[in-house]
């Protein structure tokens, strides 16, 4: 319940200064481990890129 009123209150309520801003992963609402490219977390992108929804993304092998 608190992550949710936490995510609510990120996207309502504008900071005081730009760098306050936090970006969030709008799937979960994780604060972290958030990767910009492509809108969310690093869990989520796992989750998505192994089940083959994110076009162009394949697990890399050398």
């Amino acid at each position: 319940m608190a992550r949710k009123c936490l995510l609510v209150k990120s996207f309502i309520k504008k900071p005081k200064y730009s760098t306050r801003n936090k970006s969030r992963c709008p799937l979960c609402g994780r604060p972290r481990g958030y990767i910009r490219q492509f809108g969310m977390c690093r869990i989520c992108f796992r989750e998505k890129a192994l089940r083959g929804e994110i076009p162009g993304v394949r697990k890399a092998s050398w």
